[in-house]
Parts: C-alpha cells; sequence; structure tokens
C-alpha cells in the first residue's frame, strides 16, 4: 500500500478529502481536518480530537454523533498545526466551549496548546487534554510523561459523551480527565512500519523474535522477546496490564473494565479474535467483568503487524458513558434518537495574505537575502531528508526529515510570494514562520516557525536589519523554544545546538564582529554542540523510553539545526 505514493507531502490533504466523500453521512471537510455534518448543536460542547495521519480510523473515523465534534488530521506521524486546529475547532463550535484532546506527543503538546491560546484569545472558551494510556513509555509515578496510544476511544467516547449529556466544558474535561485516569494500555509488534514511499521499514525485528511496549509512530520497543504464540501473546498483554491498576481500583476481583484488542495494521482480524479468546478467559479468571470489549482496528500505525492491549477501568458513571449509543465512521453502537437543532456548518473565516503592512527600501532590500537565505535552508534540507530521518529512526519516528522537508519549503514559497508583494524583511519572514508551522505540524514545525518568527519581530519592517537586531532576535527565538517545548540543554533536543549557537552569536557581536564573522563562529558552536549529542541520553519527547538506543548518534534536531546554520552562513558570506 505504501509505495502507491512517491510524495507523501500532500498525504493527509489527499486522504482527508477522500475520506470526507466517501462518509458524507457523518463529516464534512475543513481546512486540515473534518466536523460533523450536521454541526454540534447549539449549546453543546465540541469535542475535537488530532493527531498524525496513519493512525487510521483515528482520528477522522471517530468524528460522529456520540463521539467527537471534528478532528484536525497533521501529515504522516506529524501533529496537525495551530491554525488546523483552530480551524477545525472554530467550525465545531457549538457555543459552550470546545474541549481539545490528543495523544500525549511534544508536536501534538506545543500544537494543540497554541490553538487553545489562539481560540482563547478570540473568546473562545477551551480547554485541553493529553491522554496518557501506555504503561510502557514511563513508570506509574510519572503518569504525565506517558504517550497516548488505543486508550484514545474510551477517553474520547467518555468526554463526547459528556457532551451530548449537556455538561459544561469543565465538567467534560473532569470526565475525560476521570477516564484517562483509568485507561491503561500495552502493545506488542512483530514488524515495524513502512512510511508512505519509503523502501523501508522504521525498524525491524529479529527473526523469531517480537517487540514489546512499542508506540503508534514507529518507535521501536523498549525490548524483545522470543515470539508467542497467541496464547502467550495474550497472557504477556493481561499480566502486565494487571500488574498496574489505577488507585481506586485496589483489586480487579469484581472490577468492570472496557476491554480493546487493538490491530495495529495488518493483523488479521480473525488472529485478533484467537487472541481475544484467551484475553477473555485470563480477566475473567482474574474475576473482571468484561464491558462491550471492542476487537477491531481503532488505532493503527500504517502497515505495523502487531496488537495492543487497552483496559479502561469503569465505574457507573463511566460505563454509562462507555455503553452511550455512537454513530461514526468507525465506530458505531446502541441506536440514537433524532439530533437535537444544530448551528448547521460554520463557514470558515477567510485568510487574506494578499496585503503586506508597509515597508522600508532598505527593508525589502534586506528581504531578498532573507528569501535567499530561505532557499539555501530548503536546499540543506533536501539535501540531508533521508539523513535527517534515518538519524530520527534511531529512537523516534523517522519523521523528521520528511517534516523539515515540508517546512522548509512551504516557508520558502510564502516568502517568495510576500517579496513578490513588497515585504519587508520582517513580514517575509512571519509569513515564512507560519507557513513552516502550518505545513510541517509536528514539534519541528511548532519549532522552526517559534525561530524565524522571533527572528522576524525583532528586524521588522523599516529599519535595515543589523547584527545587533539579528542576535537579539536568535536570542529570542531560543528563549522561545525553551519556553514553547520545555527543553533545556542536556535534554538531546535541538535546544542543545540553538542555545550555543545564540549565546556565541549574541557574544561576538557584543564584541563589534561584523554578523558574517559572528555567524560563522556560532554555526561552528552549533555544529561542535550538535555532535556532541551523540553522547547524551533524551529525556524528553519521543526517544525517551529509548534513551540508551540513541547513544552515539546524534540528535535529528539539532544536527538539522547546525546544517542551516552553517548554510545560512554562505549565504551570508556571498551577500557580504
Amino acid at each position: 500500500m505504501t509505495r502507491l505514493f512517491n510524495d507523501p507531502t500532500a498525504f493527509a490533504d489527499e486522504a482527508l478529502e477522500g475520506f470526507a466523500a466517501a462518509h458524507r453521512r457523518w463529516v464534512r471537510s475543513v481546512t486540515g481536518g473534518v466536523v460533523r455534518a450536521g454541526g454540534t448543536p447549539d449549546g453543546e460542547v465540541a469535542v475535537v480530537v488530532g493527531g498524525g495521519s496513519g493512525h487510521y480510523p483515528a482520528f477522522s473515523g471517530l468524528v460522529g454523533r456520540g463521539l467527537a465534534h471534528g478532528a484536525a488530521v497533521g501529515n504522516v506521524f506529524a501533529s496537525p498545526s495551530a491554525q488546523q486546529i483552530r480551524s477545525v475547532a472554530r467550525a465545531a463550535h457549538g457555543g459552550a466551549g470546545v474541549l481539545l484532546m490528543y495523544g500525549n506527543y511534544a508536536g501534538d503538546v506545543l500544537h494543540f496548546g497554541q490553538a487553545a491560546e489562539r481560540l482563547a484569545g478570540e473568546g473562545v472558551e477551551v480547554r485541553t487534554l493529553a491522554v496518557t494510556d501506555d504503561i510502557s513509555s514511563a513508570g506509574p509515578g510519572q503518569p504525565a510523561e506517558r504517550r497516548g496510544i488505543a486508550g484514545d476511544l474510551p477517553v474520547f467516547k467518555a468526554a463526547a459523551a459528556a457532551a451530548e449529556e449537556g455538561l459544561p466544558l469543565d465538567e467534560v474535561l473532569r470526565t475525560a480527565e476521570h477516564a484517562n485516569a483509568r485507561t491503561r494500555s500495552f502493545g506488542i509488534a512483530f514488524s515495524g512500519c513502512t512510511l508512505p514511499g519509503a523502501g523501508h521499514p522504521l525498524f525491524t525485528v529479529p527473526e523469531g523474535r517480537m517487540a514489546v511496549g512499542l508506540g503508534i509512530h514507529g518507535e521501536p520497543g523498549i525490548g524483545e522477546e522470543p515470539l508467542p504464540t497467541a496464547d502467550e501473546a495474550a497472557r504477556l498483554l493481561v499480566s502486565t496490564l494487571l500488574k498496574e491498576l489505577p488507585d481506586d481500583v485496589p483489586t480487579p476481583e469484581g472490577a468492570r473494565a472496557a476491554v480493546i484488542l487493538n490491530g495495529l495494521g495488518s493483523v488479521k482480524y480473525e488472529e485478533l479474535f484467537v487472541v481475544y479468546r484467551t484475553v477473555a478467559a485470563l480477566l475473567a479468571d482474574a474475576g473482571v467483568e468484561i464491558v462491550e470489549p471492542e476487537v477491531g482496528e481503532l488505532v493503527t500505525s500504517f502497515d505495523m503487524a502487531g496488537v495492543s492491549l487497552t483496559l479502561t477501568w469503569l465505574d457507573d458513571r463511566l460505563e454509562r458513558l462507555w455503553r452511550a449509543p455512537a454513530d461514526a465512521p468507525a465506530h458505531r453502537k446502541g441506536a440514537l434518537e433524532a439530533p437535537a437543532a444544530a448551528s448547521g456548518p460554520r463557514e470558515e473565516e477567510a485568510d487574506d495574505t494578499a496585503a503586506v503592512p508597509p515597508a522600508s527600501e532598505e527593508s525589502r532590500e534586506a528581504a531578498a537575502t532573507v528569501l535567499t537565505a530561505l532557499r539555501a535552508l530548503a536546499g540543506t534540507v533536501d539535501e540531508h531528508v533521508e539523513e535527517l530521518g534515518r538519524i530520527d529512526a534511531v529512537a523516534g519516528d523517522g519523521d523528521h526529515g520528511i517534516g523539515m522537508q515540508r517546512g522548509s519549503t512551504a516557508a520558502h514559497r510564502a516568502a517568495a510570494e510576500a517579496l513578490a508583494l513588497g515585504a519587508g524583511a520582517g513580514t517575509v519572514l512571519t509569513r515564512a514562520a507560519d507557513a513552516w508551522a502550518d505545513r510541517a505540524g509536528g514539534t519541528s514545525g511548532a519549532l522552526w516557525g517559534t525561530i524565524l518568527r522571533a527572528v522576524g519581530t525583532a528586524l521588522g519592517d523599516q529599519d535595515a536589519p543589523t547584527a545587533s537586531r539579528v542576535a537579539d532576535g536568535v536570542t529570542e527565538a531560543s528563549a522561545g523554544v525553551r519556553r514553547l517545548g520545555g527543553a533545556e540543554t542536556g535534554d538531546k533536543t535541538m535546544v542543545d545546538a540553538l542555545v550555543p549557537f545564540a549565546d556565541t552569536l549574541a557574544d561576538a557581536v557584543a564584541a563589534g564582529e561584523p554578523l558574517t564573522g559572528a555567524w560563522d563562529r556560532a554555526a561552528t558552536a552549533a555544529g561542535s554542540a550538535a555532535a556532541a549529542t551523540a553522547e547524551l541520553l533524551p529525556r524528553k519527547g519521543r526517544a525517551r523510553p529509548h534513551a540508551e538506543k540513541s547513544l552515539g548518534t546524534p540528535d535529528a534536531g539539532a544536527h538539522s539545526l547546525a546544517l542551516i546554520t552553517r548554510a545560512v552562513h554562505g549565504v551570508l558570506r556571498h551577500d557580504h
């Protein structure tokens, strides 16, 4: 299937268009996602979910009555951008506020958080919740560090059913938090997944072995064990989850649980049913009452051969919400009454980017240099895209190269359009920043959008850029990335290269060195710092659960930043 797509850069847009065409009964398309075809009933909280492509039926297939009101969908294994999320949320908003829900991944946290800030600034009451059900990604004492995998479904459904009961936004949020706190998942895989257009999987499993404790973005497992029989796989899944019960469920004896046996992409349904036969027997032996189990593909990872087991420990309220009817393209149960009157489809706001702020001649001249630098940046990313993906795949999901390529290409295109309209250097950079963040999604999209915007704000459109203003912009970019992502030096992230780059540039400019020489010195510092990340253990992001595997390999984000700063220096040297 994945070889049908030689160019995955437009994969999400095309997939969403086809999905909406096939499911007009349930959904309609909006920019970057889908919303319920009939809109959100007036006065009902809108539950908007989202994440990257590659997980169907999550997330677009879970939009419909009794489930989500809208879904924002990014490209392959990449978060939707803040602009996409905002667009979907505004289209879904029924006047009672919006709850944004997503899996706990760095890019999703950044973009959904930014979208929430923008919506709040526009007068929309908004809350956010990250699902954290994957017990393999962090210990019991670190629930906030856990990833969201197939537990998305019961948590999303609890929130949506509560919204349809007419509860206010904060009560819908509390319901989602309660469901999340009582949901646990654990997965195993027998092969990795292959991204569209790629010729090999993101990770492989040796013959006769299986990976245990893996995510849904092509991350390798946290360990390996001998290949099991179906019964042995069921025993591993059940025993692992029964070892960690929620604090308010002291024993499985007499407890009730919603049970999901989830196929990750290429395990046949008959095989899933064989595994579930033993899962059900083992849970019954432990005294667990199973409530409306689900067996099938609910949160996938493209063509990964693997399964995950999810248990949501129910109380009376959560059981009512789990049993509540739903009618979405990929999840239906029960019977629904005629829908309440809805506000109907809301028109999306037009994005008028034709006009640009006035700019001085000096700033427009500098904008031409900015465009040349962005062209060199995009060319460097194109040259190294496979290398960046390979580095990222060692302990992550392998999409860093593709994401950087999408973002840098979009940034260069937007900058060229702004320059043609007479924009100054600041506007050219801020237009590029917005395009990068919107097109790339993911962590790198949010961070590079922050970097370009900070530099653009410092340069402005009226004065000729000076070395001091450039250094100030880079310093603010460094601070902004740390605020946004929460990482510091030593965490094995882009920050490990960005901080020494910004600090060295500021010191050299303050000492009176011209911009070209100061940038050269700073780029050298960034390159050395990026190379040194090979000896660090990651403390942030998807690589954290696989820390040991990343030793000897530099961080992809730090490496790409070092490559880009060196490429930009070539433009500055030629320009001067």
